[in-house]
């Protein structure tokens, strides 16, 4: 039970940003591109609140987290409105669009590596070790979550991405795999497959962060 306490105070702080920032990045970049739809509906916010699932951002994660004693993550938001009609180019800026959350979480998994760093550096105090275990804790997540939506398979982001560089005939049949897209992603979860794809892209990641802050 302690040990439970101890990785849902590690992971909170790091899950909740994670997930909710990925999805305020969207409506950001959709209101840039013409699409206001998200902003009208107060969604473009930094206040995690107005993005929590109490599934997807706290029961799920909080399960997966004890069930794979930290090992692996999975969980989301509630989905940003994005109206891809209302964008100036629908097919072009999509892509842009998906991109901004994984790149939410590549700005973020660099921000902590930042603090990971200061907590290494500066004189040890009572902070050291928890700022420290945490920010391990945000990298891995937002490592995980960045590699995760970019699976090019829709409704992931890499999906979107996919569908937006595909001529116009193959991204509509490409794009028609979204309705299935959840029940997809959940069986290769449950199948334990999900975690053989992205081990090795998470490892690599982790070495790319490791080499470029010098741990």
């Amino acid at each position: 039970m302690e040990n439970l306490v101890q990785t849902l105070a590690i992971y909170a702080l790091p899950v909740i940003f994670a997930i909710t920032l990925h999805e305020a990045a969207h409506g950001y970049v959709a209101r840039h591109f013409g699409d206001p739809t998200a902003w009208q509906l107060g969604r473009i916010t930094l206040n995690p609140l107005r993005h929590v699932d109490p599934v997807g951002t706290l029961l799920v994660p909080a399960l997966i987290l004890l069930f794979s004693s930290g090992a692996f993550l999975f969980g989301w938001a509630k989905p940003v409105p994005v109206d891809f009609g209302r964008l100036r180019r629908p097919k072009q800026d999509m892509l842009w669009v998906a991109a901004a959350g994984p790149g939410a979480n590549l700005a973020m998994a660099l921000g902590w590596a930042v603090l990971l760093k200061l907590a290494v550096i500066l004189p040890e105090n009572a902070y050291s070790l928890p700022l420290a275990e945490m920010a391990r804790a945000g990298i891995n997540v937002n490592g995980v979550l960045m590699l995760l939506n970019l699976l090019p398979l829709p409704p992931l982001d890499g999906g979107r991405i996919v569908v937006s560089l595909l001529p116009p005939r193959a991204a509509w049949r490409f794009a028609a795999i979204e309705r299935y897209g959840f029940f997809i992603l959940l069986a290769l979860l449950f199948l334990g497959l999900l975690d053989y794809i992205l081990t090795p892209l998470l490892r690599f990641f982790l070495f790319f962060i490791k080499n470029l802050f010098a741990f």
